[in-house]
């Protein structure tokens, strides 16, 4: 394993995180703490979660993926050793359950989402804390093309700012960062923190993957000239990357099999583009999935590559990929790819 500073903090995070949205729902308690021990086994500093975890998210599971990673740093005493990243959830209708329709990225939601994080996670401090989606109507979550409106009534990011930094002076967070942002959000939130004397974004987790480089436009540049590093989520789409999916497979307990909400890569122009990439991989002797991760691990703005797995095999697997370096040819095959179609599931 090696290891990228967070932001411009003193944060050293593994090029590899363990994402844990599937811990509470696809995976037990026991099978939480088994990949846990088996990523820090591995290196992996750089642990994911969010408050709204597991996914799907829905009111009977909320919170246990925090839970059992709590009861897993209580177990390990390792505290310490760990690079531990939450997120507050947005304004959301489709998320009643959490603090109810009054949800929003202000200080009382804010300040009691923190306390309930770190409650379940056993910890007097989170060591990244993330806001998942802006407060604002934007376009994210696989969203295209922003539609402005007159009647904003988002909580302003000053305000929202303001809060997270009161948070770091008190010692409740080391570092802070945005998720599902755009390339004008991030931009404004910098600025903020530069004008104001305030906390400072150290990173941004979007999507990235094969299918889905839209962060490359406008975010790509940010992010290397601001020291805003990418944290990747679904590095593999939803697994479509490995290839298990192609031609209307779809294995038993697998995530596309049993949650219909997971359809953003199973698009015809993204399953035409994924055979084309395991096409790719299969030619140069490559494990499909380990080629996709070791892509999106080497970019040059890419801080940490959120892999997440529901078994230990899929999991060494996903780790492997550390150890893999992709040739010109294999780089130079992928843009030819992407040329054809580019950003077929954004």
């Amino acid at each position: 394993m090696h290891y990228r500073r967070l932001g411009r903090s003193d944060i050293q995070v593994s090029a590899l995180g363990l994402g844990t949205m599937t811990f509470g729902e696809q995976n037990t308690e026991s099978d939480a703490h088994a990949q846990l021990d088996r990523a820090r086994e591995a290196g992996i500093n750089f642990i994911d979660t969010a408050e709204m975890y597991p996914v799907p998210p829905c009111a009977q599971t909320q919170g246990l993926t925090e839970t059992y990673i709590g009861t897993w740093l209580k177990a390990r005493g390792c505290r310490d050793q760990v690079v531990l990243a939450t997120k507050v959830a947005g304004p959301g209708d489709w998320l009643p359950h959490i603090r109810g329709v009054e949800a929003r990225l202000d200080r009382r939601n804010i300040e009691a989402a923190l306390d309930d994080s770190l409650r379940r996670l056993q910890t007097e401090w989170i060591d990244l804390y993330q806001l998942h989606w802006p407060d604002r109507e934007t376009n994210f979550f696989g969203k295209l093309g922003f539609t402005s409106s007159d009647a904003d009534d988002s909580v302003p990011l000053l305000e929202t700012l303001r809060v997270l930094d009161d948070l770091v002076k008190a010692g409740k967070i080391r570092q802070i960062g945005v998720s599902n942002e755009t390339p004008w959000g991030l931009m404004r939130f910098l600025a903020l923190a530069e004008t104001q004397g305030l906390a400072r974004m150290a990173s941004i987790q979007n999507p990235y993957n094969l299918l889905n480089r839209s962060f490359e436009i406008g975010l790509a540049e940010v992010a290397i000239r601001e020291a805003c590093g990418l944290l990747a989520y679904s590095p593999l789409a939803f697994g479509v990357l490995s290839g298990k999916y192609l031609n209307g497979q779809r294995p038993a307990g697998a995530r596309v099999t049993r949650f219909e909400r997971f359809s953003r890569y199973s698009n015809p122009q993204a399953e035409r583009a994924t055979a084309d990439y395991v096409a790719l991989a299969r030619r140069h002797d490559l494990d499909p999935a380990q080629m996709a991760l070791a892509w999106v691990t080497s970019r040059p703005f890419t801080t940490s590559n959120i892999i997440g797995a529901t078994t230990l095999a899929q999991l060494d697997a996903n780790l492997a990929s550390i150890d893999l370096t992709l040739d010109e040819a294999v780089l130079a095959e992928i843009e030819a790819i992407h040329t054809r179609q580019p950003n077929p599931a954004p």
